[in-house]
């Protein structure tokens, strides 16, 4: 399915909705261009998932982890693949976050899959463009389609 999203607020507004629709330990693959709204869509899908910390992009980092609060089972694992050139370094942090996040019961959300040799069987995949790339007023689409065994 594909929508139209106004602005900022509307994305993070869908990523709120979403995290309500996926159970615990689903993957999302993020994908789209340098400010399409990959990490405004996460920190809905945290807000959704009740977490109140600050989410910001783990393009440095490549991961960070949000629980739950109060100790909850589940929660957020944030990856950004973004500055890993080698597939190998990009599956191998990837393979390592994905078995944290299902251990934890948690979200995965995985920005740049694309850097990956190849795309997980069984993920959530979302792609988020502009919707006019000379007017970046003119709000985003996003696309998500659910993993083929989803039913």
């Amino acid at each position: 399915m594909t929508h139209h999203l106004a602005d900022a607020a509307a994305t993070h507004a869908f990523g709120r909705q979403l995290a309500g629709r996926l159970d615990p330990g689903s993957t999302l693959l993020l994908q789209g261009d340098l400010g399409a709204g990959k990490t405004c869509l996460v920190q809905g899908l945290a807000a959704g998932l009740g977490i109140s910390e600050p989410i910001t992009s783990p393009t440095f980092a490549l991961a960070q982890h949000y629980p739950l609060p109060g100790g909850r089972a589940g929660g957020l694992v944030h990856l950004d693949l973004y500055r890993l050139e080698l597939p190998a370094a990009a599956d191998e942090l990837f393979a390592q976050e994905e078995e944290e996040a299902r251990a934890l019961g948690a979200l995965l959300a995985v920005e740049w899959p694309e850097r990956l040799s190849a795309l997980p069987e069984g993920c959530w995949q979302v792609w988020l463009s502009l919707a006019d790339r000379t007017n970046p007023e003119a709000g985003r689409q996003v696309a998500l389609i659910a993993p083929a065994a989803w039913g």
